[in-house]
């Protein structure tokens, strides 16, 4: 059995905990019935991953399909990785979706996508990259009484991502407790507002307008002063046609979209300018994680 995930990009600015989308680079684990467990690891992070003790994959596997099965997993794990940690790509969310699905899928016992997505929820608290890191496309997701409601719509070929990975790492959780507590009443209200025009972009597909309605007043600015490179990075990929651009979760890659005929205009003139970072140039998931047995 082969799982395999998508990296996310959430908030998309405004969207705090709210809204993401899944990008086409993608996660890969090789599972096999076995006498004992092994560990295979291989990709990004491979090294630093070899050095922990535990792995979080294997151990959320483990305690699903015991808890479906009341029987002692015996699997061989091969990892091969290509989301970066801490990086704000979804990397925890992806390891937890895969893992839960694999353990569906071990166990034999029939799933539908919104039982992982739930699941999920009780190893991530906020449904914007696990939703779609399950379904792939363009997601809204809210919680209500420890449940996820959701919608998803397909991200059309036109559209690209152009993604700017630093060689710094960000911390999620210390990125939220630089937080404020509390926000000026005009301050949410331009939140919702352009998170209402981007969800509503999205679904209808008028896409230029995103040029326009991006503003964030609750938390990117103040993340992105950890590299302040980004306030560059989104200069110049506006600058070059980019619809949209906006801290990828809370750091450190910065996401930008673009209708496919002005992706490489984008990417070269970011590749040119910060040659220190990783530029990648990637489709969109409209699938989100995928099994193959």
């Amino acid at each position: 059995m082969v799982i395999t995930v998508p990296a996310t990009s959430a908030n998309l600015g405004p969207g705090f905990d709210t809204l993401g989308l899944a990008l086409n680079l993608r996660n890969e684990i090789e599972i096999k019935p076995a006498a004992f467990t092994s560990i295979e690891i291989y990709g990004e992070n491979a090294a630093y991953l070899k050095t922990l003790k535990r792995n979080y994959f294997v151990e959320i596997f483990s305690e699903i399909y015991k808890y479906l099965t009341d029987k002692e997993p015996k699997f061989s794990f091969k990892f091969n990785n290509k989301i970066p940690l801490s990086r704000g790509l979804g990397s925890s969310s992806a390891v937890i979706v895969a893992a839960i699905t694999a353990a569906y899928e071990a166990a034999q016992v029939p799933y539908k996508k919104d039982k992982i997505i739930n699941t999920a929820l009780n190893y991530e608290h906020h449904p914007d990259n696990i939703t779609p890191a399950t379904l792939g496309g363009f997601c809204v997701a809210k919680i209500r009484k420890n449940k996820v409601y959701f919608l998803k719509k397909f991200i059309p070929t036109s559209l690209r991502a152009v993604i700017v990975i630093p060689n710094k790492t960000v911390s999620t959780a210390k990125s939220r407790n630089s937080l404020k507590t509390h926000y000026p009443i005009k301050d949410v209200v331009t939140n919702i507002s352009s998170t209402a025009m981007i969800t509503a972009a999205f679904f209808s597909e008028k896409f230029d307008i995103l040029r326009y309605v991006v503003e964030d007043k609750i938390h990117q600015e103040g993340r992105m002063k950890n590299v302040p490179e980004l306030f560059r990075i989104r200069e110049i990929a506006l600058r070059e046609g980019a619809l949209m651009s906006t801290l990828s979760g809370s750091g450190s890659t910065f996401f930008n979209l673009a209708y496919k005929d002005d992706a490489y205009n984008i990417y070269n003139s970011l590749k040119d300018n910060f040659k220190e970072f990783d530029v990648k140039i990637l489709y969109f998931d409209n699938v989100g994680v995928k099994v193959y047995n």
